[in-house]
């Protein structure tokens, strides 16, 4: 059982740059994009639907909600074209770690607005 959820997350490191792959490509259906782009913010969102502080709850989107959103995805994306995206998806991946850090610019940016604002409030 413990070796069959490792195996479930290291599939999921592959799933989600693969569904954001997908998102990009032209053949994948407009729901299955919009679906795409649902999941990607929600995975990369440090914004919880059940937030973690709260006791066994506050994990369940990282454990159920989350991989079941992931799943729906893959099931709308055609069976071609999610192989092709997983695919490099993997390469991505080859050396333990993904290049494209600058991915990741518009959540900080958008957590630093945050941030400040909140100082600005209370200052």
């Amino acid at each position: 059982m413990k070796n069959k959820l490792k195996e479930r997350a290291k599939k999921l490191k592959t799933d989600v740059p693969a569904v954001f792959l997908a998102l990009k490509e032209k053949k994948t259906p407009w729901y299955a994009k919009a679906l795409a782009a649902v999941v990607i913010i929600y995975a990369l969102s440090p914004i919880d639907l059940i937030p973690d502080f709260i006791p066994f709850l506050g994990y369940l989107d990282d454990i159920i909600i989350l991989p079941a959103l992931i799943a729906w995805c893959v099931k709308c994306i055609p069976k071609e074209i999610f192989d092709d995206c997983r695919a490099r998806a993997e390469e991505m991946w080859s050396d333990g770690k993904n290049g494209r850090w600058y991915y990741a610019i518009p959540f900080v940016v958008i957590w630093l607005a945050v941030i400040a604002l909140i100082v600005v409030a209370f200052i």
